[in-house]
């Protein structure tokens, strides 16, 4: 029948791909989910104040972690990313911002400040990021959170490391839905920098 009115078929083969783009901006306009991890509340650090000039530099990641995507692992060489969510900022930047705001509110330092370029201070925290995932089993019924951070503390003004420790933390969620696997992270995340306040006020102290 389209043979006699070959206006018409051209006519729908022109929407078809309008549909097809239509749809496509549906599919976009879905709400994202969007998660930032919970600076954990520091306790005052006991004994008198230290003097000390922080400086704290955005850990070092792979390409894989230092995104905003949430990552989950199914197998140990496969990267996968929860559909539908992210970081509120790449996940080492994320985490520089977490070590400074849980640092300062130890009020142990004389200033814990953020590296940008040419800044120098008593001491710098350097990290590297190596682990910042969700793990499944095979059943995919529930998942591990992994975090693993290695730290030097070296002297700013030398570039001599001082202490050098890593510190891997995890904790399981009950499922692998997204809000189960973020409060994993979170609860994982308190540890670690807890963990990691408490080495360097012993190293500096």
């Amino acid at each position: 029948m389209l043979g006699k009115f070959p206006f018409l078929a051209i006519l729908l083969a022109l929407a078809l791909p309008g549909c097809t783009a239509i749809s496509a901006l549906q599919d976009a306009s879905e709400p994202l989910a969007i998660y930032e991890l919970a600076t954990p509340a520091a306790r005052p650090a006991a004994g008198p104040r230290r003097g000390a000039e922080l400086v704290v530099a955005e850990p070092m990641a792979s390409g894989a972690l230092a995104t905003d995507r949430i990552m989950i692992r199914p197998q140990p060489l496969q990267v996968e990313y929860l559909p539908g969510a992210r970081w509120a900022d790449p996940a080492p930047e994320m985490l520089q911002t977490m070590i400074l705001r849980h640092l300062s509110e130890t009020g142990a330092f004389g200033s814990v400040a953020r590296r940008p370029v040419g800044t120098t201070g008593d001491y710098a925290v350097l990290t590297e990021l190596t682990d910042f995932q969700a793990e499944t089993g095979a059943d995919m019924a529930g998942a591990t959170v992994r975090l693993r951070l290695v730290a030097r503390l070296v002297d700013d003004r030398d570039a001599r490391v001082i202490a050098a420790r890593t510190f891997a933390v995890t904790r399981d969620a009950a499922s692998t839905e997204v809000g189960a696997v973020v409060a994993a992270f979170d609860a994982a995340g308190a540890v670690l920098l807890g963990d990691l306040a408490r080495w360097l006020l012993a190293e500096i102290g």
